[in-house]
Parts: structure tokens; sequence; C-alpha cells
């Protein structure tokens, strides 16, 4: 199967931080290593031999200044505009680096949508749940994990709502 690691290779820190907390969630998929770097939706869908769409990006964003993690389609851009008012804030800006880390303890290109420092405020796109399986990211840019629109719903607590186009 794609994106399978040997049983004896150890998981990065970050993404072994991923790992446990997927499987303390109860989460049925596991954190696997890619030879290649996943950093974007392209890349991640060409390694895995799946359908960008079936790619969830995890993308930090600040909603009037508190951090929004929105789990959207590798398909799809998100609407900051459509997404302030769904979501009744003033404005969402994109994070910087630095405010990526901060918030979720990973780097842009590997963020999970699990395993920050705190609970984070998240938007899970609807689209997602066109497909029966989906991957997101495990923390690093070469880790990814197999899962569900449901199962990121419940494991992130996020809003199910459409996020752009």
């Amino acid at each position: 199967m794609p994106g399978e690691e040997p049983a004896d290779e150890p998981l990065p820190p970050r993404a072994q931080v991923v790992a446990d907390a997927l499987a303390a969630a109860g989460a049925t998929g596991r954190v696997r290593q890619l030879p290649d770097s996943a950093r974007t939706a392209a890349q991640a869908a060409q390694a895995l031999g799946c359908h960008v769409g079936q790619i969830a990006n995890s993308l930090v964003f600040l909603a009037d200044g508190e951090p929004l993690l929105v789990l959207t389609s590798g398909a799809h851009r998100v609407d900051t505009t459509a997404l302030a008012a769904t979501l009744e804030v003033e404005a969402i800006t994109r994070a910087t680096p630095e405010q990526v880390r901060t918030a979720t303890g990973q780097a842009i290109g590997g963020v999970a949508p699990v395993g920050h420092p705190a609970p984070l405020r998240t938007v899970v796109d609807v689209a997602l749940d066109a497909y029966a399986q989906v991957w997101a990211a495990g923390g690093t840019p070469h880790t990814v994990f197999p899962t569900t629109f449901a199962e990121l719903v419940r494991l992130t607590g996020g809003r199910p709502s459409v996020v752009g186009d």
C-alpha cells in the first residue's frame, strides 16, 4: 500500500504526537511515512494514488485574531470572505508560518488535524464527505493518515461547512 512504512521505523517526533492523539481518540487510521514530500495536496495525491479532492488540507487562518483550522478538500480554495460570514467573524486572514507553528506545534506543509498544544476552532469542508476515504497530514510534510469526513469532524470537534470552491 502506498505510504506504508516499515514496522520498525520510528515516526518523527511530531508525527508520533499525532499518532498518539489519533490512538487516544480511537481513530481508525495510522500515521504513515511517505518516501517523498506530501507538502501540497497535489504531491500527496500523487504519492498516494488518489484524487486530489481526497486530500484534507489543514490550513491555519486567524479569525478575528484567533487561530482557525480549516480542513479543506485539496480540490478547493478557501473563500475567506464567505467563511467569515458563515462563522460570524469580521475577518479571516492567513496565519504566518510562525503563527501556524505556535497554534499547532507543526510546520506548514505537515499540519495535522490533531496533536496540537490546545484544541483549535475547526471547520471541516463538506466536500470531503464525497469520498469514502480521505487523507490528512500526519504532523510532518512526509507523513499522512487515512480517515473519513465523519471521523475528521469527530476528532476535531469541527463544524462541517462549505469553505470555498
